[in-house]
């Protein structure tokens, strides 16, 4: 059976109890007997296993693509009339 924390408003209790999945999620009390206490739900703990999880896995397509050697060399490479050009015009 799985272990609930419960939280009561009215004395500020906080306790834990032992019930099953179908159990209500609030009743009175156990401190102050007064009081309804609420089932206090909390996020479950994830663990990431596998491929598909690493920092690079998650790069937009447009980077990705860009990053192939093809691409990198058609645009580092210029013509020689180009360079040679823009070195005079830089003089």
């Amino acid at each position: 059976m799985p272990t609930y924390e419960y939280h009561c408003p009215a004395c500020g209790a906080s306790y834990d109890l032992q019930q099953s999945f179908s159990a209500e999620t609030t009743h009175s009390c156990e401190k102050c007997g007064e009081g309804v206490a609420k089932r206090v739900l909390h996020a479950p703990r994830v663990v990431f296993k596998g491929s598909g999880f690493y920092a690079t896995d998650g790069k937009s397509r447009s980077t990705s693509v860009s990053d192939t050697p093809a691409a990198d060399t058609a645009k580092s490479e210029k013509p020689a009339a180009d360079a040679g050009a823009e070195a005079a015009a830089a003089s």
